[in-house]
C-alpha cells in the first residue's frame, strides 16, 4: 500500500490504491479469522498459529518472531475494519490527501505490526511506529489547537515508551535469557519477585499511558478533539487498545509475581479511571470530548477487567477491546460527518438534526445506545461479561471496586441521552442547518459496515468469546 500510494498521480488513484489496500487487508483478516476458527473446531490446540521466526540483530538475540492467537486475531480483525471504513471517512479530505494516507497507512503498518510480534523488541518497534505518525496527522491536517495537541500527545506517549524500553531491557537481562521472545522468556519464569516488583510498573505504566491509565490520560481527549475524522477512529478504535494488549501480554505475563502483589494499586487507579472519565464526560459540550472521556472510561474498564484476573473477566476485557473499538469509531466518524456539515461540535448550538439528516441521526442513535450497553449490542456482551468475571473474586476489595466501577454505566446513560436528546429532537433553531444535506454514498458504507460489526458482534459473540477464551488461558495459568 505504502508504494502503491507513493506512485499515485492524481486523486483518484491514491483513493483507488487505498480501498484496494484496505479491502485486501480486510479480506485477509477474515480469511485468518475464519482459519483460526477452523483450526480450534479441528483439535489443534497449539496457542499460538503460523509462527515465524527470522534471526534480527544477534548480539541482544532480538529477532523478528511472529505469531496469532486468539487475541491477536481479533485484533487484527478489529484493526481492518477500522482502515477499511476509516478510508471512506476521509474520502473527501483534503489538500494532500496522498501524503494523508501515506501517514495514515504507515500508523496501520505498526498497529498489524504490534498486534502479530512475539519479541519483545520489534513489539516495541512496531508500537513507536503506531505512535510517531499521530503527530503529524494531528498537527498538519487535525482541528482546532492542534499544534498544542499533537505535541502533548507526542510527549505523553513517548515518556510511557522511555519507560518501555528500561521494563524491556531490565526483563531481558534479569531472566537469563537468550531470547527476547515474550512465550520463551514466560515459560522459564526465573525474574527473582524483588526484579519483577521494580520492572512490572515501569512496563504497566509504560503500555497504560496509551491505554488512558488515570492520571496519565490527559494526552487523550486534546489529541481525540484535534484529529481528523478517520485518525480519531483508528486512535481511539485501535490505537489505545496496544495499551490493554501490552499490559496484559508483556507486563503481567512476564512478571506474573509483582502482577499479583502490585495489582491492587493499579486496581484503584483503573477504578478512578472508569468512574472518572464517565463523570467528565457529563460535564462536556464538544461532542470529540464527550467521546474522548467515554474513551477513556471505557479503556479503563479494560485495565481494569485484566487486573481482575479471572479468565471471564480477562475474557470480558479483550471483547471489551475488540467492541469499544467498533463503537469509538462509529461514533467519531458521525462526530466528523456532522462536524463536516455543522462546522460546529458544541452541542449547545446543534439541534433538530433528525430532521435534517436522519441516516447519520439514526446512526448516531444507535452508535449512543450501543455505548450505553443495550443488549442486541456489542457493549452490553463485553461489560456483562467483565463485571460478571470480576465478581467472581470473592474478596471484599475486589467486589467493592467492581461495585464502583459498575455505576459508570448509569453514568455512560446519562451522558449519551443528554446528547441524543439535545442535538438530534427539538426544532431546528438555525436557519441555516435546513440547508445541509445527509450522508453521501462514501459515508454510509463507513456507517454501515461498523452498525453491522457492532450488531453482528452483540448477536453473535460466542465465536469471538471463544477464540478469545482459548487465548485467554494459557497466559492466565502462567500469572496465577
Amino acid at each position: 500500500m505504502l508504494l502503491g500510494l507513493w506512485l499515485a498521480k492524481n486523486l483518484s488513484q491514491v483513493r483507488g490504491v487505498m480501498v484496494a489496500g484496505a479491502s485486501c487487508l480486510l479480506a485477509l483478516s477474515v480469511w485468518l479469522t475464519i482459519y483460526f476458527v477452523q483450526q480450534r473446531a479441528a483439535g489443534n490446540t497449539d496457542v499460538m498459529l503460523l509462527t515465524a521466526s527470522t534471526p534480527w540483530f544477534k548480539p541482544l538475540n532480538i529477532a523478528y518472531s511472529v505469531g496469532v492467537d486468539g487475541i491477536s486475531v481479533v485484533m487484527l480483525l478489529l484493526s481492518s475494519i477500522i482502515v477499511f471504513t476509516g478510508t471512506f471517512a476521509s474520502w473527501q479530505l483534503k489538500p494532500m490527501t496522498k501524503e494523508y494516507f501515506l501517514w495514515f497507512t504507515l500508523l496501520s503498518t505498526g498497529v498489524y505490526g504490534f498486534f502479530i510480534c512475539t519479541d519483545m523488541f520489534t513489539m516495541f518497534m512496531f508500537y513507536e511506529v503506531a505512535l510517531i505518525p499521530m503527530y503529524l496527522l494531528i498537527g498538519v491536517w487535525g482541528s482546532g489547537n492542534k499544534e498544542y495537541a499533537a505535541m502533548k500527545l507526542t510527549l505523553m506517549l513517548m515518556g510511557g515508551s522511555a519507560l518501555l524500553i528500561l521494563g524491556i531491557l531490565g526483563i531481558y537481562y534479569f531472566s537469563g535469557a537468550t531470547t527476547m521472545n515474550v512465550n520463551e522468556i514466560a515459560a522459564m519464569h526465573n525474574i527473582p519477585v524483588e526484579t519483577q516488583k521494580i520492572f512490572f510498573p515501569f512496563i504497566f505504566i509504560g503500555f497504560g499511558v496509551l491505554g488512558a491509565l488515570f492520571p496519565f490520560h490527559t494526552w487523550s481527549p486534546d489529541g481525540h478533539a484535534s484529529a481528523p475524522t478517520a485518525v480519531s477512529m483508528l486512535h481511539a478504535g485501535v490505537l489505545m487498545k496496544l495499551g490493554g494488549y501490552g499490559c496484559f501480554r508483556v507486563a503481567m505475563y512476564l512478571l506474573p509475581d509483582a502482577a499479583n502483589e502490585l495489582a491492587w494499586i493499579f486496581l484503584i487507579l483503573t477504578t478512578i479511571s472508569v468512574v472518572y472519565g464517565a463523570f467528565s464526560a457529563c460535564v462536556q459540550t464538544d461532542l470529540k470530548y464527550i467521546n474522548a472521556y467515554s474513551s477513556v472510561s471505557h479503556c479503563g474498564l479494560v485495565l481494569f477487567a485484566l487486573l481482575m484476573m479471572t479468565k471471564t473477566s480477562c475474557t470480558g476485557a479483550i471483547l471489551q477491546m475488540l467492541s469499544h473499538g467498533l463503537m469509538t469509531a462509529l461514533f467519531f466518524a458521525l462526530i466528523g460527518m456532522i462536524y463536516g456539515r455543522t462546522h460546529t461540535r458544541d452541542i449547545r448550538y446543534l439541534d433538530g438534526l433528525m430532521k435534517i439528516m436522519p441516516f447519520l441521526a439514526v446512526g448516531y442513535v444507535v452508535a449512543g445506545l450501543a455505548n450505553l450497553g443495550l443488549p442486541g449490542f456489542s457493549g452490553f456482551i463485553a461489560e456483562m461479561t467483565i463485571f460478571v468475571g470480576s465478581f467472581e473474586n470473592a474478596d471484599t476489595f475486589h467486589r467493592v471496586a467492581t461495585i464502583i466501577a459498575c455505576t459508570s454505566i448509569v453514568v455512560t446513560a446519562v451522558y449519551i441521552l443528554r446528547v441524543v436528546g439535545k442535538i438530534l429532537y427539538g426544532e431546528v433553531k438555525n436557519p441555516h442547518y435546513l440547508e445541509l444535506t445527509d450522508a453521501t454514498w462514501d459515508e454510509r458504507v463507513a456507517v454501515i459496515c461498523l452498525i453491522a460489526c457492532v450488531a453482528g458482534l452483540g448477536l453473535f459473540p460466542l465465536w469471538a468469546s471463544n477464540v478469545i477464551s482459548d487465548a485467554v488461558g494459557p497466559i492466565l495459568a502462567n500469572i496465577i
